[in-house]
């Protein structure tokens, strides 16, 4: 019976010991459950305001110029000290979101190779349509797209006098100095540069309608150096316009960013005023207007990098079902590849384009580099 009283306060004093050690810890435990929740609540919280502050950034206009088209104007607003933070935006989105690929377009590669080609000695041409003496059924035009060439002319010799009609006609310099000269204006009594007289370097665009006729010179005027540059020739939408010019430039800074719009449909349209036609305001801001159901964009996409996407119609455009003509210039001794859609079988070399049909405005057409230099690719979207 002593013995059993004396195990009943053992176990009892023993218990005690145990309860309080219990207490204590689990005290311990409450308060550290307790600090955690508190901290990670200020952690949830500021995370949430970071992913809110990203996505801000993200949907913010011309913040993401390495994934969208550019218009100049915009271009010419971003400031130095803005363009850390546009860098930090356009790696956060590339992380974030991949365009889907346009299973619905119908892309087909248009080879170097099979262009026309002419060497004049002055002039080394190359056709990727029917033009002068070589014709192919299958590369006539591409809705409103009619003459591609990729001119290389040598120096102190050129285009001289011609003239042009009831076309929308337009060189864009890849590099050396082209000069045009209307014809009413003799070498020497220019008068300074103007739409009528202009020496173009590399990223100048000069513009002709042609009309009710025009004429004009393209010249390479200098003394030692060869200049290439492509000519385009598109169908406007009606005949008879008022002939004009327009030149302008686009950096290569904005092209390295994203695809820079070159050209966009006249406001008005084909209805388009006598003061509208006067006013030659283009669908995109500073952009040249085109008499046509067009739009040209240009980038130049570093190896490896994320891919340029082409808003097909350009948010400018009339037709709702487009086309896009992609051309990859001869500029880097055939270094330069790119790829359309994400897909092998469409990978182009330098002096290839590719017929991109069935596409609708609005659809994103994503454009990588995979050579071993810069790429510089020219996109001709048309109805």
């Amino acid at each position: 019976m002593r013995l059993w009283s004396i195990l009943v306060v053992s176990l009892s004093r023993v218990k005690k010991v145990y309860m309080s050690r219990f207490i204590f810890y689990s005290a311990i435990l409450v308060a550290s459950i307790s600090t955690l929740l508190f901290i990670n609540s200020h952690y949830l919280q500021a995370l949430s305001i970071h992913l809110t502050d990203i996505t801000t950034i993200i949907n913010t206009p011309n913040i993401l110029t390495s994934q969208h088209n550019l218009t100049p104007d915009t271009n010419n607003h971003i400031k130095e000290q803005d363009h850390m933070s546009n860098r930090a935006a356009a790696s956060a989105a590339k992380t974030m979101a991949k365009s889907t690929p346009l299973r619905h377009a119908k892309i087909t590669a248009h080879r170097s190779a099979a262009r026309g080609h002419a060497d004049h000695g002055w002039l080394n041409t190359h056709h990727s349509f029917s033009f002068a003496g070589w014709h192919h059924p299958d590369h006539t035009h591409f809705g409103a797209l009619r003459v591609l060439n990729e001119d290389r002319v040598r120096a102190r010799s050129g285009f001289p006098t011609h003239p042009h009609r009831d076309f929308e006609i337009f060189s864009y310099v890849l590099s050396g100095e082209l000069t045009h000269r209307d014809s009413m204006l003799s070498k020497g009594n220019e008068g300074g540069q103007s739409d009528k007289f202009y020496r173009m370097g590399r990223g100048d665009v000069q513009f002709t309608t042609g009309g009710t006729g025009i004429a004009h010179s393209e010249m390479n005027e200098h003394e030692r150096d060869t200049v290439h540059f492509l000519q385009i020739w598109a169908i406007p939408w009606k005949r008879g316009l008022q002939p004009r010019y327009h030149t302008r430039s686009f950096g290569d800074d904005y092209k390295r960013r994203g695809f820079v719009s070159i050209l966009s449909p006249l406001k008005g349209g084909v209805d388009a005023t006598a003061q509208q036609e006067r006013d030659a305001e283009p669908t995109i801001p500073g952009t040249i207007p085109i008499h046509a159901d067009m739009a040209m964009g240009a980038g130049i996409i570093a190896p490896g990098a994320e891919g340029f996407e082409w808003v097909v119609g350009a948010k400018a455009t009339e037709a709702a079902k487009r086309k896009v003509y992609v051309h990859l210039p001869m500029t880097k001794a055939g270094k330069a590849r790119i790829r359309i859609d994400g897909r092998e079988d469409v990978e182009l070399g330098e002096g290839d384009g590719a017929y991109v049909d069935a596409v609708n405005a609005g659809d994103k057409l994503v454009i990588e580099s995979i050579g071993d230099a810069e790429a510089e690719v020219i996109v001709l979207d048309t109805a």
